[in-house]
């Protein structure tokens, strides 16, 4: 049985996919396995695809660019459950081999609701809910020497398995802590993974920023014929049934995130911060930590957290000359005690005779009070995260900072996007779902090290000027330190 056919089939999907609601989805499906269309269904296929024929053979990839509540992830699930349940792996399996359908989601959340639509599909069927035997919160187990299996964006996850399609939800928004590009690496596990039973890739996703597989995806193969497929389509192409006041509201209120989000159009106002080469060149290669010196003055920046979401980050670093050096960064990830990590990070400032700290502004006094406990001065920062990222860039990119060698810490750099608000106004910050407190601790060290601290003020006879200070191109946006005395 077809895929067309199995959603028009009353007794298979038909109650859920026959309408006319689906019809753009079973066009663009049908086209992927290379059925014939008509000529309405050509019509869709061109808006669809930009592919001005209609194809002739099926294709090995499908990338699909679709806006938000487009209906992906039951798609997604129906994939799952036709591969599955609907092909016959079992003359290229090796005796005791089981063939794997992945689906893959951006994090544990919109995997499992990726799985509950693959059960329902399964269990709302008395021909197809047969053939399970065997479920677990992740996996379903087929009688036909198949497994359907839910996993979180990880390259390690998909090695070893042998896979009959893999489907990857939400491909633009995949962040991994062990991993700077998640999702091109995870691309490139799948593949040979594949290849014994000449399994389909199937990604589908809201579009986000011009980088990673899926706008490379797009970038080369949108609109041009060949074996892989590339789809985009507004939200309510793909579901007429969404609301048209939803995407009129959401254009109102941020356009540029509305664009992505309902008209999938990828986003022209989010470019990365820096680039790897510019943070790996300063990278001292295996430093991990530098012990205090004596004779050398430390500045130091905290980001706090409450120990249940953000880790709680500490960075120490000294000048030498021109450039900032960072001799010391911690990162304690939740769940964690917030007064043990404070009472820890004390410690280790008395070390390098740091007496004063800089921190980001959380939670109104309570790092200042924490903090005096145990003897340290805790100053909110006078600018935002964005702020010291904007002074750090041009630092990063003329090689004026010795960063660790710490892979947690490239990552969180890496990752970085510079956002353009409606006024014109550039933010820089991380990406959906990823973590920046790492960052954040290094960026607000480095500023800290760029202030000049100014020798005691006398004034001269009769009153007057005095400008205190030089000024420091090397490492700080401030200018001159300057006191005036009239």
């Amino acid at each position: 049985m077809n895929i067309r056919d199995a959603m028009l089939d009353p007794n298979l999907f038909g109650n859920q996919f026959a309408g006319e609601s689906w019809a753009a989805w079973r066009t663009l499906l049908a086209g992927f396995y290379g059925l014939p269309l008509d000529s309405t269904e050509r019509k869709t296929w061109k808006l669809l695809t930009g592919r001005a024929t209609a194809p002739k053979s099926a294709h090995d990839e499908l990338w699909l660019v679709v806006g938000r509540r487009g209906g992906k992830s039951l798609s997604a699930a129906l994939l799952a459950v036709y591969e599955a349940a609907f092909k016959d792996y079992t003359d290229k399996l090796a005796p005791g081999e089981k063939a794997t359908v992945m689906v893959l989601a951006a994090d544990r959340r919109q995997a499992r609701s990726v799985f509950r639509y693959i059960g329902g599909l399964l269990d709302g069927n008395p021909m197809l809910s047969r053939l399970i035997i065997k479920r677990d919160a992740e996996s379903i187990e087929l009688s036909n020497r198949t497994v359907i299996e839910v996993h979180t964006a990880s390259f390690r996850s998909v090695r070893g398995y042998t896979i009959a399609a893999a489907i990857c939800d939400e491909i633009a928004f995949w962040r991994d802590e062990g991993s700077a590009n998640p999702d091109t690496e995870i691309i490139n596990a799948l593949r040979p993974a594949m290849a014994t039973l000449g399994g389909k890739l199937i990604c589908l996703s809201s579009p986000y920023a011009r980088r990673g597989a899926l706008w490379n995806a797009y970038r080369l193969f949108f609109g041009k014929v060949g074996t892989v497929l590339v789809a985009q389509a507004p939200s309510r192409t793909m579901n007429p049934t969404l609301p048209q006041k939803v995407v009129d509201r959401a254009m109102t209120e941020d356009l540029a995130a509305a664009n992505a989000e309902y008209m999938a159009e990828f986003r022209s106002d989010v470019e990365s911060f820096v680039t790897l080469e510019a943070i790996e060149a300063c990278v001292h290669a295996g430093r991990r930590e530098l012990p205090p010196m004596q004779d050398t003055t430390y500045r130091a920046f905290v980001d706090p957290s409450g120990g249940s979401k953000d880790a709680f980050t500490l960075a120490i670093g000294h000048r030498e000359g021109d450039t900032a050096v960072i001799d010391v960064i911690r990162s304690r990830k939740p769940p964690f005690s917030p007064e043990a990590v404070v009472e820890e990070y004390a410690k280790l400032l008395k070390q390098y005779h740091i007496k004063r700290i800089c921190g980001d502004r959380y939670a109104g006094e309570w790092p200042r009070e924490a903090f005096k406990r145990h003897g340290i001065t805790y100053e909110p920062a006078a600018a935002p995260k964005s702020d010291l990222y904007r002074d750090l860039l041009p630092l990063l990119n003329s090689g004026r900072v010795q960063l660790l060698d710490d892979d947690q810490l490239i990552k969180e750099f890496q990752g970085l996007e510079r956002r353009t608000a409606r006024g014109g106004r550039d933010s820089i910050d991380h990406a959906p779902n990823a973590h920046d407190d790492l960052a954040n601790a290094v960026a607000g060290a480095v500023t800290e090290l760029g202030k000049r601290r100014s020798p005691p003020m006398i004034a001269p006879p009769g009153g007057g000027v005095v400008v205190f200070g030089e000024p420091d191109p090397g490492l700080s946006g401030y200018g001159h330190d300057c006191v005036f005395i009239l």
